[in-house]
C-alpha cells in the first residue's frame, strides 16, 4: 500500500449532498452523471463521495455525504443538484483495491500515516471511484481514498 502526499487542483463539481444509506450511492451518483451528460457538459474526472459522517459512529439512515463528479463548463444548478468549486488542497492519498465494504483497514492505515508523519485532518475525507462495478468484479474495484491534510506546526 502506497501512501502518498500529493496536490490536488481546484476543481468544479456537480453534486448532490444525502443524509441516509450508504446504499442510496450508487443512484445519487446515476442522478449526477445523468444530469451533467443531459446538460451537455464535458466531465473532467472520475466520480467521488465526500463523507461527513463516520459509518462506525452513525446510524444508516443519518450518514450524510455528498456524491459527485468533475466538469467543465456554465451551468445553473437544478433541483437536487448543486455546483460548487472545490480548491486546491493538499492530501494523503492511498489506492484502496477491492470491495468496497473492505476500506476500513486502509483508512486506518492512512490515518496511523497522518499520526506517524505529524499531519493534521483538515476536511472531510473523500473516495474518488476510479473504475465501476458495473464494469469490474468488486475484488479488482480501485478507491482512491484522500484526506485533505496540513503540516502540524512544531511547538
Amino acid at each position: 500500500m502506497e501512501i502518498e502526499l500529493k496536490d490536488v487542483r481546484k476543481k468544479q463539481v456537480a453534486y448532490i449532498f444525502h443524509v441516509g444509506s450508504i446504499e442510496e450511492l450508487s443512484d445519487l451518483m446515476g442522478e449526477v452523471v445523468g444530469w451533467v451528460m443531459s446538460e451537455g457538459l464535458q466531465i473532467t474526472g472520475p466520480p467521488y463521495g465526500i463523507y461527513y459522517s463516520v459509518p462506525s459512529e452513525t446510524p444508516p439512515e443519518q450518514m450524510k455525504y455528498e456524491v459527485g463528479i468533475p466538469f467543465i463548463g456554465e451551468v445553473k444548478p437544478e433541483g437536487k443538484v448543486k455546483v460548487k468549486k472545490i480548491p486546491d488542497q493538499t492530501v494523503l492519498s492511498v489506492v484502496h483495491r477491492g470491495p468496497y465494504h473492505e476500506v476500513g483497514p486502509t483508512y486506518a492505515a492512512l490515518m496511523d500515516h497522518v499520526m506517524k508523519e505529524g499531519y493534521e485532518v483538515v476536511g472531510a475525507p473523500v473516495e474518488i471511484y476510479l473504475n465501476s462495478p458495473m464494469e469490474f468484479p468488486e475484488i479488482e474495484l480501485m478507491t482512491e481514498i484522500q484526506f485533505p491534510v496540513v503540516k502540524k506546526e512544531s511547538c
